[in-house]
């Protein structure tokens, strides 16, 4: 490795497109470090900010607007394929629609500041039915906030940042041996979450057709409809008996219940 700085200087540019593209695709590559970075080399006019933030929002605005459309074409059918693919939790989508219900497509603008939400939210704008200009605008200014604040960060402590890349030039080849490490940890935490996750789903789990042989054989768990009302809206049919329930209500609503009884939730 000739020049770590070099490399980056060279290619800084294109390398910011390509992660944040990838980032907002879904794939476990954070692209807020490399824009901080890119912030510390603007300040000392070794890159262009204009160009930074051109390059994040341009790759932002493509890949959340390819969600957009399969949202649109696929509705929440596209959701549930995205938390399969997705390293983050699938309770995503539930907490996503929460906070989309609640602030509509402003929401948009502090999307990216939240883990799960950059993602899942595009693709919830195009399955909501909300229109192309509304969604473009609020994505590219929350677009905008997110590269800008981290380019502003590395701006302002770009000391700090200056010796770490100094010290990653230092070790030579060893650099990018720290660099992939450090992503593989990354990737590797966020896949022991999404299992554990998984496995503590699976242990309080009930399949359809386990539900609908109790309900044949007279035995009546109490069954909660916690889905948002958009996906409600969007899918009205209903699990038979089943009551409308809000996940931040559940506990007044079960109250009443004598302790062995058994309860069912179903959301999107």
């Amino acid at each position: 490795m000739t020049s770590l700085v070099h490399y980056v200087l060279h290619y800084g540019i294109p390398l910011i497109f390509i992660n944040v593209l990838l980032e907002q695709l879904g794939a476990p590559l954070p692209a807020v470090p490399a824009l901080i970075v890119a912030g510390a080399l603007s300040r000392g006019g070794k890159m262009s900010s204009t160009h930074v933030l051109l390059a994040a929002l341009v790759a932002s605005l493509i890949a959340d607007y390819l969600w957009f459309l399969l949202g649109r074409r696929y509705g929440y059918r596209i959701l549930r394929t995205l938390c399969r693919i997705s390293l983050s939790p699938d309770s995503c989508v539930r907490d996503t629609e929460a906070r989309f219900e609640r602030w509509g497509v402003k929401s948009l603008l502090i999307a990216k500041f939240i883990p799960g939400f950059s993602t899942v939210a595009p693709p919830l704008a195009g399955a909501s039915g909300r229109s192309s200009i509304a969604f473009l605008l609020y994505d590219g200014i929350g677009a905008l906030l997110w590269a800008g604040s981290a380019v502003a960060a590395g701006r302002a402590f770009h000391r700090a940042i200056d010796r770490l890349l100094a010290a990653l030039e230092n070790l030579g080849g060893w650099a990018l041996v720290v660099v992939v490490c450090l992503l593989a940890l990354v990737i590797a935490v966020k896949w022991a979450q999404r299992v554990h996750f998984l496995k503590q789903l699976r242990l309080a789990r009930i399949e359809p057709h386990d539900l609908k042989a109790m309900l044949d054989r007279g035995e009546l768990p109490v069954v909660l409809d916690v889905r948002s009302s958009g996906a409600r809206k969007h899918n009205p049919r209903a699990i038979p008996t089943a009551i409308l329930a809000q996940m931040d209500d559940i506990a007044s609503q079960l109250g009443d219940l004598a302790p062995h009884q058994e309860v069912v939730l179903y959301c999107t």
